[in-house]
């Protein structure tokens, strides 16, 4: 049958994930960084997720698909209410400012708990899975962080995470379509006052910051402090840096 239904145009998706939370139905999920529709009789064609695009990504047509099913919707949204065992919790956002935890000393890595507390306080932190909007970006610093940067230096996570906000990514491994549009985004709508790309010294890790430095022109700002932290393959903070 001939009906409306959603149309993503995965050239302008950035993958924020706001169609998502925007649709009722469970029809749209983020697969690989762009916005997809999971099954098309879940879809009522209403259009309620387009309002929430910011890139414009999204447009009801009309064409041959499946009748809406409400029945088929009320199964998937019911099975998304309990996610499988270890599962990620993808776009469920955390934010909780948490007091500083005390170093701890243990005979053993493998004994539970935690040794160095963590600065992180916000989830997701992988740059496909932020939204643009989350409550974690408002008016703090945002550290944009290479992928390997915490696990080549120990010291990333109290130098660079505490008290800001992250978006981790690899412009080498990463499919970075989008990722552009999506930092504009963040630098132009939450009052950020800096940014530090943290990096490796590698050369393939300068695309980390060429992508920061396209979002920053785009966005408009010119008040914005733009540092870059470039972390050695030994693990040593080897040259900070404005640009």
């Amino acid at each position: 049958m001939k009906r409306k239904i959603i149309e993503i145009d995965e050239e302008k998706c950035n993958g924020c994930g706001n169609c998502v939370t925007g649709c009722a139905e469970g029809a749209l999920q983020i697969v690989d960084g762009k916005a997809k529709l999971v099954n098309e009789v879940f879809c009522d064609g209403l259009g309620a997720c387009i309002g929430t695009c910011p890139t414009g990504a999204l447009k009801i047509i009309e064409r041959d698909a499946p009748e809406f099913d409400e029945e088929a919707v009320e199964e998937h949204l019911q099975s998304k209410k309990t996610p499988p065992a270890g599962g990620c919790p993808g776009l469920q956002l955390r934010f909780n400012e948490k007091p500083k935890a005390e170093k701890r000393s243990v005979s053993s890595p493998a004994v539970s708990g935690q040794v160095i507390p963590s600065e992180l306080n916000q989830w997701p932190t992988q740059l496909h899975l932020v939204p643009p909007n989350a409550p974690f970006f408002k008016n703090r610093e945002l550290v944009v962080l290479s992928t390997c940067s915490p696990s080549a230096s120990p010291d990333v996570n109290w130098r660079f995470i505490r008290g800001r906000a992250i978006a981790i990514a690899c412009p080498k491994l990463d499919r970075t379509e989008g990722y552009v549009e999506k930092l504009t985004e963040i630098l132009k709508s939450n009052g950020i006052p800096k940014v530090i790309v943290v990096r490796m010294e590698v050369p393939c890790c300068g695309g980390l910051t060429a992508l920061v430095q396209q979002a920053v022109r785009r966005s408009g700002r010119t008040d914005l402090v733009v540092e870059e932290a470039t972390i050695g393959l030994n693990g040593d903070l080897i040259d900070t840096k404005e640009i």
